[in-house]
């Protein structure tokens, strides 16, 4: 199995995550915000994102899954683990991996719209723009990209890689 070759690196991984930090800070000055992490993928970026803010935080996990395996979407979104607490009245922050056709994102965000959260924003890691399908909201963008299937940091090719501690491509 070849190394990926790296596409972000880990200083610069950490320097926008401190950036997204203080623009999450500044757009929900509630002393308490709520993340839903959208597992498998943005577990490490949840983790090095609420480290960085200055305020209470919680935490719940969702699951999903629109790809197989391989690296193609079958386009299907469906719920694996739903969320173990409410979101009723609460400030909350959906924290994806990547933002790739926006189907994911888009059924996540319809979901927890419907259960009355008193805000409801989204963050994720890496956006590709140029595969939307659909038009959905990120608040905030860590970083786009171009259309290139990538891995580490969380990401994953039939589970593989998620821990390298960099984005990068097996894409030469």
């Amino acid at each position: 199995m070849s190394s990926p070759a790296v596409l972000i690196d880990q200083p610069t991984l950490a320097r926008r995550i401190a950036e997204l930090a203080t623009e999450i800070r500044a757009a929900i000055p509630a002393d308490d915000i709520h993340f839903v992490c959208v597992l498998k993928g943005a577990v490490l970026f949840t983790a090095d994102l609420v480290r960085a803010l200055d305020t209470r935080v919680t935490i719940d996990f969702i699951a999903v899954s629109s790809y197989g395996s391989g690296t193609a979407s079958s386009g299907e979104v469906r719920l694996v683990k739903d969320l173990d607490a409410g979101v009723e009245g609460r400030h909350v922050v959906i924290i994806e991996d990547i933002v790739d056709t926006g189907l994911t994102l888009h059924y996540l965000q319809d979901i927890l719209r419907r259960r009355g959260p008193a805000s409801l924003r989204t963050a994720c890691l890496l956006s590709k723009p140029s595969r939307r399908k659909i038009d959905v909201t990120v608040d905030f963008i860590g970083f786009t990209i171009d259309d290139h299937f990538v891995v580490g940091y969380g990401l994953d090719l039939d589970e593989k890689y998620r821990n390298l501690p960099y984005v990068g491509t097996l894409e030469s």
